[in-house]
Order: C-alpha cells, then sequence, then structure tokens
C-alpha cells in the first residue's frame, strides 16, 4: 500500500514520499524508507504503475521479486546516491606514494581537494586510508609539480575529519567546489610503513637476495613462478627504479642460512602493485632449499641529493632536487643523523661531519634556490626526503647552507699491473673477493666510469689487460662480462652486466688507462718535490697544513700521492724558507691518515684553522722518487 499525506501532490510537486510493502499474510512490513532518497516525477509514475503487483499477498516470493526490484528502481531514480561506490583517494606527485597532492575518486573520475579547512586529522585519515602510518604534515599541493590539470574538477573541500575516520570518505565535506584553483590543492605527508621486502648480499639496498618480513622475522622466498613482474613490485616497494633482472639468490654468498625459514613461493604479480604482499602467493614452503632462493637486480634510482663544490662526490654543500632543479639546504637543526642519511643514500659510508656548506667556495648563485630546512632525521632513513623537513625556505641565506662530510667507501675496482694506480688491469671485489672483467663488449664507456670511480680523471684508452703481466692467476675468477655502462654511473656496480663468466679467459681481461688526476697537494720551498713545507689545494687556493698530531703516517700519504716513495721524515714546515706568507690561509689540522690512504684528502682532518700560524706548517721528506721531466 501507498503511505502520503497527499500522493497526488506527492507526484505532482516530486517531494519525497514514504512507502513501504506489506506482506498481509504475515503482518509483517517489509520498509524500504525514502527519507533518504528522492524520487523524481518519472520515478513516482514507475512505482504508482507497480503497485497492483503488491495486493498478490498470498505470492510473497512475489512480494520480494517486487522488492528487489524497487531496490533496483531506485538506484536508478536517485542517481549516484544509493549504488555509487566508496571512493577511492590516492597521493600524486611525490616522491612515493605516501606523499604528494591529495585526489579522491568518483564515478572512475580523478579529482583534488581543496585545502579550505584542510587539516593534520584529514591528512590522518588519508594515511590511514593508503596504509601509510601516521601524518606528519599538510604541505600545500601546490609543491607537486606539474599541477593539476585546468580541466581536472576539484571535487570536495571544507573536509572536516575528527582523525579516527578510516576513509576520507566518511568526513564532513562539501562536494562540488567552486570557489578554489589547483594552486590550493590539498597535499599530505605520511610516515611511510617500513617495507616488508628487502634485497641482501648485494652490492647495494637495490639489488640482491629477496627476503620478505612476517611478525619481525625475515625469510627467503622461494624462485617458482618468479619473474620480472614481481621483481617490479618489489624495485617499486623498495624505491630503487625498475626492474632489471631476476638473478637467482644463490649468487649472493653466503647463501641463507639453514635455520632462516622460506615464507612464500609461487608468487604471481601483476606488475602494477605497491607491495609484494599484496600478490598472489602460495605461503609456507616444504619443498624449495636456499639455493633456489629468489633474486632482484633494480634500476637504482639516482639519487635526489648531492655533494658539491668538495674535494670529491662524498663531501661537500648539499644540494636537493625537486622538479629537475637543484637547491640548497638550510643548515638550521643540521646535524650527524643528516649527515649520515645523505651519506647512505649516496653510497659514501659513515658521515664524519657537518662542515658549514660555506666552506665549499664558490657559494651557490644567489638565484638558486633554498628548498628545505629544519631537517630532522631519525638516521635510519634510506633517503633524506624521507625525513621530517620544512619547505619554502625564507629566512635562510646560502652563507647557511647546510654541508656533509662522508665516509668514502673504498671503490669496488681497481687497475692493478700498470705503472700507476691509473691504469691497469681492471678487477672487482665481491664478499671480499677480487676478480677479474671479461673483455666482451668492453669500452671507453665502462672505462670512463673505472676512471670516475677512482679519481682517476678521464678515460684515455681501454688496452688489453693482458698487457699487464703477469696475467691474473689462473684460480683467479673472471667475476662479470658484457659490461654496458651508459658512461655516467658513479660506480661500475651500477651498470648493466652479466654475472658468472664461462666463457672468457684471463688473456681477456679488460684493462683501462686513465688521466691520472693532479695532485692536491705539493711539497714546496725543499731541495726538490718531494721534501718541503706541505701545501693543499682549495677551488683553485693553496694553503697549509698545521703540524698538530701531523705525523708519519699522514707523511706516507703525501709521498704516495705524489709519486715519492716510502716517507723518510716529517720536519717542521718552518725550517723551509721563506716562510708562507701571512696571507696565505692555513687550511686544516689534525690529520688523522692510517697510512694506507692514496690521498690526503681522504684522511680524517679538521677544516679552518684558528690557533695556528706558519711557524708551525707541516713538513714532509720522501724518499725521491723519479726526477722531474
Amino acid at each position: 500500500m501507498l503511505n502520503s499525506a497527499n500522493p497526488a501532490l506527492s507526484v505532482l510537486t516530486s517531494e519525497p514520499i514514504d512507502f513501504w510493502l506489506t506482506d498481509k499474510g504475515s503482518g509483517t512490513d517489509r520498509i524500504f524508507p525514502s527519507s533518504q532518497h528522492t524520487c523524481n516525477q518519472s520515478c513516482i509514475f514507475l512505482l504508482w504503475g507497480l503497485l497492483p503487483a503488491l495486493h498478490f499477498s498470498s505470492l510473497s516470493s512475489a512480494i520480494w521479486d517486487m522488492a528487489l526490484f524497487f531496490f533496483l528502481i531506485f538506484g536508478f531514480c536517485t542517481g549516484p546516491g544509493l549504488l555509487e561506490s566508496s571512493p577511492k583517494v590516492r597521493l600524486v606527485r611525490g616522491p612515493h606514494r605516501c606523499e604528494g597532492r591529495v585526489e579522491v575518486e568518483r564515478n572512475g573520475e580523478w579529482g583534488t581537494v581543496c585545502d579550505d579547512g584542510w587539516n593534520m586529522k584529514d591528512a590522518e585519515v588519508v594515511c590511514r586510508e593508503l596504509g601509510c602510518g601516521a601524518a606528519k604534515g599538510t604541505p600545500s599541493g601546490n609543491l607537486y609539480k606539474p599541477l593539476a590539470d585546468e580541466k581536472q574538477k576539484i571535487f570536495i573541500q571544507d573536509v572536516n575529519c575528527n582523525g579516527t575516520e578510516d576513509e576520507l570518505i566518511e568526513c564532513d565535506r562539501v562536494e562540488d567546489v567552486f570557489d578554489c584553483s589547483h594552486s590550493e590543492d590539498a597535499g599530505a605527508m605520511c610516515e611511510k610503513s617500513p617495507p616488508k621486502v628487502r634485497l641482501v648480499r648485494g652490492p647495494h639496498r637495490c639489488e640482491g637476495r629477496v627476503e620478505v618480513e612476517r611478525n619481525g622475522e625475515w625469510g627467503t622466498v622461494c624462485d617458482n613462478g618468479w619473474n620480472m613482474k614481481d621483481v617490479e613490485v618489489v624495485c617499486q616497494e623498495l624505491g630503487c627504479g625498475a626492474a632489471k633482472g631476476t638473478p637467482s639468490g644463490n649468487l649472493y654468498k653466503p647463501l641463507a642460512d639453514e635455520k632462516q625459514k622460506i615464507f612464500i613461493q609461487d608468487i604471481n604479480c601483476n606488475g602494477t602493485e605497491d607491495e609484494l604482499i599484496e600478490c598472489d602467493q602460495v605461503e609456507d614452503v616444504f619443498d624449495c632449499s636456499h639455493s633456489e632462493d629468489a633474486g632482484a637486480i633494480c634500476e637504482k634510482s639516482p639519487p635526489k641529493v648531492r655533494l658539491v663544490r668538495g674535494p670529491h662526490r662524498c663531501e661537500g654543500r648539499v644540494e636537493v632536487e625537486r622538479n629537475g632543479e637543484w637547491g640548497t639546504v638550510c643548515d638550521d637543526s643540521w646535524n650527524m643523523k643528516d649527515a649520515e642519511v645523505v651519506c647512505r643514500e649516496l653510497g659514501c659510508g659513515a658521515a664524519k661531519g657537518t662542515p658549514s656548506g660555506n666552506l665549499y667556495k664558490p657559494l651557490a648563485d644567489e638565484k638558486q634556490k633554498i628548498f628545505i630546512q629544519d631537517v630532522n632525521c631519525s638516521g635510519t632513513e634510506d633517503k633524506l626526503i624521507e625525513c621530517d623537513r620544512v619547505e619554502d625556505v625564507f629566512d635562510c641565506s646560502h652563507s647557511e647552507d647546510a654541508g656533509a662530510m662522508c665516509e668514502k667507501s673504498p671503490p669496488k675496482v681497481r687497475l692493478v699491473r700498470g705503472p700507476h694506480r691509473c691504469e691497469g688491469r681492471v678487477e672487482v671485489e665481491r664478499n671480499g673477493e677480487w676478480g677479474t672483467v671479461c673483455d666482451d663488449s668492453w669500452n671507453m664507456k665502462d672505462a670512463e666510469v673505472v676512471c670516475r670511480e677512482l679519481g682517476c680523471g678521464a678515460a684515455k684508452g681501454t688496452p688489453s689487460g693482458n698487457l699487464y703481466k703477469p696475467l691474473a692467476d689462473e684460480k683467479q675468477k673472471i667475476f662479470i662480462q658484457d659490461v654496458n655502462c651508459s658512461g655516467t654511473e658513479d660506480k661500475l656496480i651500477e651498470c648493466d652486466r652479466v654475472e658468472d663468466v664461462f666463457d672468457c679467459s684471463h688473456s681477456e681481461d679488460a684493462g683501462a688507462m686513465c688521466e691520472k688526476s693532479p695532485p692536491k697537494v705539493r711539497l714546496v720551498r725543499g731541495p726538490h718535490r718531494c721534501e718541503g713545507r706541505v701545501e693543499v689545494e682549495r677551488n683553485g687556493e693553496w694553503g697549509t697544513v698545521c703540524d698538530d698530531s701531523w705525523n708519519m703516517k699522514d707523511a706516507e700519504v703525501v709521498c704516495r700521492e705524489l709519486g715519492c716513495g716510502a716517507a723518510k721524515g716529517t720536519p717542521s714546515g718552518n725550517l723551509y724558507k721563506p716562510l708562507a706568507d701571512e696571507k696565505q690561509k692555513i687550511f686544516i689540522q689534525d690529520v688523522n691518515c692510517s697510512g694506507t690512504e692514496d690521498k690526503l684528502i681522504e684522511c680524517d682532518r679538521v677544516e679552518d684553522v684558528f690557533d695556528c700560524s706558519h711557524s708551525e706548517d707541516a713538513g714532509a721528506m720522501c724518499e725521491k722518487g723519479q726526477p722531474d721531466i
């Protein structure tokens, strides 16, 4: 029956009406309230025409069929109100899926969110919905370039979450926005959950044996069914760029311990998932051994940070990249934990110091922006962009730029049997063992990378490694072949290559000849170039070295760098007259070399000296090498 104060008026005016179906056989009312939905006039006529069918009280099944039909009619009449699927949310144009401009989905279309009223409670809900941990900030969406296209709609504004909701759609909000532009789009920065996957025993964090975490325990992955789509997801989850290969995990020695479990096998990803755990998989494996563990090689993303104007790529003024532009970092709150993350991201070992960026001349150009300040890293992050920070800086100048000094990692490549360390047969290190490189496809681009990694300047040639006698011992392995560098990599290990070689002999070992870099140290005022007062070069200017803590290990490194043989003594620099001019700076003191370094600049030291005079300049006496030509 139809219940309405005035059915005819309701039909004519399209006012909301209440109606229900009654099963007179049972006396039970099956209620379909219209209080949340408004039927238009055509809808009412449809309902009115169907009412006679409801008088067959003895046919309860017919009544239920009609009830279902009414439900479908309601979906038709009310549009998206009743049958609409829940909107989704995503963060776009950020460094990873847990930071960026907020977009919501409605009926298959993505639109942005106006930042009117947007706050941390709203961001908290977005982060929760995405599984990205706690909210860390609400940056303006216009930081994430390019801005949304003008044709893209702004779906909601005045979002008002209490912060406990599971989805953004549960929050109060205003739909369809007319007074906002995309420069006012909302953004969110979440505490990205640590990945549940890692790559171990490889040359860097983006290559190695695959391990997954479950309840705090790490286990391996059986390689049954393992393919490039699966690796694509692993690389994406780790922020390591595109997948490059699916090597067997048994290449990464030592193998996993027998006690370590193999958690999953038969993984079947479509390649678009954000996390490996989202892929189909079989849990708990009984028919695999660790010799069948899965491996992955990813295209390591170029770092979004660099150190410039320093003596090498692992020391200098800190710069970060945003949308293809490089800017500096204000040193407010900058500390060793922040530098630790920079050094890790660059593959430069541990942090050794946080010198002021203004030591690295010339200073940044006035037109160069200062992108971030108040960086606050825990020290465990893999990338600087994962740390808390304040974007867009207005109260810093380039004299306050941050700097970092890292413990430069020893290279994983060397040149042996040549006339000096910048020429010879190429050898690479893997798990503490040195092996050679087969010269199949070896070319100048590959040599360029070797020379760069060794700090030996530009490549000058690719002589056959068999020129450097004696040849490698037959027992020495040939680790890689078919090396294919673009020539811009910092390390040979970043280049495409084939591991484990079976069809090469040591007569085919690769070689490299580099343009040896001029030393950054010299000995002056002595009887020859291998004895005198020590001077070091920085940004084209020569300064002296204070002799505080100066010893034979330090002199050993100076003599090695100059090609002057072994160190014979550490005479005071004031023996070499005339003394340095008062205007000449004293650049470093408290030098602390282990004695094995190739260059003085690789040793620990204190920069910029205030409590030394030129009467305390350091000196060195070397076992004279070859005469100057």
